[in-house]
């Protein structure tokens, strides 16, 4: 055994333990945060955000001020082209529309209710920061807030994947998925969108549920209600994570009625358990109901966003791989805009997560209910994108972001697959793969971010392979900008 394998050894020792594993997600965390790009810019962004501000600052639910002043700060960022065109007014009620749910901005509250006291403490010690919900402590308490809620949900999706395996394993597993996906890109570059808040209530969802197999009380099923309430709030395709404990009910169901011992009572408990989780998962949806009510003129989402879906998802297939873009035959769509060849796949921006489906296989003879109901739980979230029939290739968006609520499947997939690497293989083979497999998507980053923009139309064959491997080069020549001065890199830096 050489030194240097030595040495490797004793270094990745230190995080066998899970005090240590998370701790080293922490320092990465705070490696980032320093990086990081708080602002609300893009019509996603400002349709998440403006339910605060305009709520706390002008007590209406009337975005049009908040729409105008966001387009005359950002004015690059079609604002006036998407959310203040009139056809976005609502008839009923003459209100500008917000296709956006409401769960970020609950989220967000604490964070933002702070940055309101600081701002006007700071300003009765003679400050001069405006307190609008515009000036930049606002914009950066719910940022930093999205970034801090993505950091919870790696620490719960590590506590989640330890029943199945070891600390080293998991540890890698964890680091792989969040910088080798489009996570830490919105985490860290576009902190407003909706993802990382809505990846810490899938993890948290599953850890809890997880948790109380097979002794779940009435107070579990409570909170189990809660946590999807507000996922779906968060983002709605979110609520196919219900599944999850659906199914499991329905076999919990059949092996009751097989069984011959309190048949009926045992069933009668269970129901009634199920019909209060139902009661507290519709009535914590009541938030995003008043804001359809008060919107809308009725407490129901407007058409814009489930007008787009076709339900035999002809593009379920193209989600991972679109090596033939076309909508499938058999689901009778007319035109549409024809989108290159293998440039949008999830598996082709983040090939990691086809390697961490592959563990899953050896989830199924340690747990075949978890097994299956993980990959009906990520099927489904492939089916529904499929279905986005203009949108599901997410043009413009820095890889497939609609799939980062599954990571809490893909890190526990990666993680067994990592166990089964053979005792006598270095370890250092494993890390080599996690390591290159992020290298890929950071060179995607800097390249999708600053030196070859075309890639927010797709990936660009075969020039990326040049572009990947000029990355580093180039990073290092733009180091300081990007360090010291990064709003002279942004097309439409903040003012």
């Amino acid at each position: 055994m050489t030194a240097l394998h030595v040495q490797f050894q004793r270094s990745w020792s230190w995080v066998r333990t899970p005090n240590r594993s998370w701790l080293l997600l922490i320092i990465l965390f705070v490696c980032f945060i320093a990086l990081a790009n708080p602002r609300v810019y893009a019509t996603d962004e400002v349709q998440y955000y403006v339910y605060l501000r305009s709520l706390w600052f002008d007590g209406d639910l009337d975005f049009a001020n908040d729409y105008r002043q966001f387009h005359a700060l950002n004015p690059n960022s079609g604002i006036d082209n998407s959310l203040l065109q009139p056809d976005r007014i609502r008839g009923e009620t003459g209100l500008y529309g917000n296709v956006a749910p409401i769960g970020s901005a609950i989220l967000w509250t604490p964070f933002f209710l702070l940055a309101d006291v600081l701002v006007r403490l700071s300003n009765a010690f003679g400050a001069n920061i405006p307190a609008d919900g515009y000036s930049w402590p606002y914009i950066y308490a719910i940022c930093y807030a999205s970034a801090f809620y993505g950091l919870l949900g790696l620490l719960l999706c590590y506590r989640l994947t330890r029943y199945y395996a070891s600390a080293f394993a998991t540890t890698l597993a964890t680091v792989g998925l969040w910088l080798a996906t489009p996570l830490v890109f919105y985490m860290f570059i576009q902190m407003p969108f909706a993802h990382a808040n809505g990846f810490l209530l899938v993890s948290l969802f599953l850890t809890v549920w997880h948790a109380t197999r097979g002794e779940r009380n009435w107070k579990t099923w409570v909170v189990l209600g809660l946590i999807g309430g507000l996922m779906v709030m968060t983002r709605e395709q979110l609520g196919l994570f219900l599944l999850v404990p659906a199914i499991e009910a329905l076999f919990s169901y059949w092996n009751m009625v097989r069984t011959h011992v309190d048949r009926w009572v045992r069933l009668g408990s269970l129901f009634a358990t199920h019909v209060l989780f139902l009661a507290v998962f519709v009535l914590s949806l009541a938030p995003q109901f008043a804001v359809y009510q008060v919107l809308n003129g009725s407490p129901l989402p407007a058409g814009e966003v489930s007008g787009k879906l076709n339900w035999c998802s002809p593009h379920m297939v193209d989600t991972l791989i679109d090596y033939d873009p076309r909508p499938s035959a058999w689901c009778n769509i007319g035109n549409e805009a024809r989108q290159q060849p293998f440039a949008h796949g999830a598996f082709l921006w983040s090939p990691i997560l086809a390697v961490a489906l592959i563990g899953l296989v050896w989830l199924w003879p340690r747990d075949r209910m978890l097994a299956s109901l993980l990959m009906i739980a990520f099927v489904a979230q492939v089916y529904v994108n499929g279905a986005f029939g203009s949108t599901w290739h997410l043009t413009a968006s820095f890889g497939f972001r609609r799939l980062i609520e599954c990571t809490p499947i893909f890190i526990v997939g990666l993680a067994l697959l990592i166990e089964q690497v053979p005792k006598t293989m270095d370890r250092r083979w494993s890390m080599l793969v996690v390591v290159a497999l992020i290298a890929w998507n950071f060179g995607l980053l800097v390249n999708w971010a600053v030196f070859n923009p075309q890639l927010r139309e797709g990936l660009v064959w075969p020039d990326l392979w040049l572009w990947q491997l000029e990355a580093p080069q180039r990073l290092l020549a733009e180091a300081s900008e990007i360090l010291f001065n990064r709003d002279s890199l942004l097309e439409n830096p903040p003012r």
